[in-house]
C-alpha cells in the first residue's frame, strides 16, 4: 500500500477553498494519510508555495506528530492540548497561514507534504523555522507523500 496524503477539503490538483486561505477564515484543512511505513516513529508536515516572486514561501510546519496519528483535523493548529509542535511560518506566525498570493500573479501551487520519520522527535526550536525543520526531517525520512492544491487572487 503506497503512502498517501489526502484532504476532505480539496482533491489533489484542485483549488483550495477560500475558507482555508488568508482571504477567508484562514483555517487549516483536515489532512489524512494512510500506508505509512510500520516503523514510522513520528510525522512532520510542511506546506510550501514555490510560485512566489521571492522563492519558496512556507505556510505551515508541524512536527513531532505521534506515530499513532493518521491525520490532522481541521483547525488542528488552533486546538488546545494537541501536543503538536508548530514552527514559525514565513508570515512570522507559529500556526497555519493559508494561501494569499499577490493579486493578478496567476495560479499558485500549494504543496502539502507529510513525511514518515524514523525518530520520535526532531530537536528543532520553533524559532528555527520551517526550512530548518524540513532539512532535519529529510535526514530521518522513511517515506513522504504530497497533496497539491491551487489558489489565485483575481
Amino acid at each position: 500500500m503506497p503512502f498517501t496524503l489526502t484532504s476532505s477539503a480539496f482533491a489533489d490538483g484542485s483549488p483550495i477553498p477560500k475558507k482555508h486561505t488568508r482571504l477567508g477564515e484562514n483555517i487549516a484543512p483536515a489532512l489524512s494519510w494512510s500506508g505509512a511505513p510500520d516503523n514510522a516513529k513520528s510525522f512532520a508536515i510542511v506546506v510550501e508555495d514555490p510560485d512566489t516572486p521571492y522563492g519558496t514561501f512556507r505556510h505551515w510546519g508541524v512536527y513531532n506528530i505521534p506515530p499513532t496519528s493518521n491525520g490532522l483535523q481541521e483547525s488542528s493548529d488552533t486546538a488546545t492540548g494537541s501536543g503538536l509542535r508548530f514552527l514559525d511560518n514565513d508570515f512570522g506566525n507559529g500556526r497555519y497561514d493559508g494561501p494569499e498570493p499577490p493579486r493578478g500573479h496567476g495560479v499558485h501551487h500549494y504543496h502539502f507534504t507529510v513525511a514518515a520519520l524514523d525518530v520520535p522527535n526532531l530537536s528543532v526550536p520553533a524559532p528555527a523555522g520551517i526550512e530548518a525543520m524540513w532539512k532535519e526531517a529529510q535526514k530521518h525520512m522513511l517515506a513522504k507523500s504530497s497533496l497539491m492544491g491551487t489558489f489565485q487572487q483575481v
